[in-house]
């Protein structure tokens, strides 16, 4: 689900677009991630990784889709060396 790498935080999650709010919500599987954002023309993606940008604070540009594009599961980059930052983001990926 959460892997550490010196590239930083490679995360699996699924993807719920068209929800009512934006949230995370921890299973034992996966960590699914509700957006507002309907999965046409890219939107739900770039609702994604506004979301997390602002939830992880770290850039947009920091987070990556490494696989999945058109997928719901994906695999995500959370690029950062910042030792606290990847701490907290488990934490909050962990509850």
């Amino acid at each position: 689900m959460i892997k550490n790498t010196s590239d930083g935080l490679i995360i699996h999650i699924k993807i719920v677009p068209n929800s009512s709010k934006n949230d995370i919500v921890i299973e034992e599987e996966f960590i699914k991630v509700k957006v507002t954002a309907q999965p046409i023309e890219n939107k739900a993606n770039k609702a994604l990784i506004e979301f997390l940008s602002k939830l992880f604070k770290i850039p947009k540009t920091s987070i990556e889709i490494l696989k999945g594009e058109t997928s719901k599961e994906k695999t995500l980059l959370l690029k950062t060396n910042d030792e606290t930052k990847k701490a907290n983001i488990v934490s909050m990926l962990t509850k």
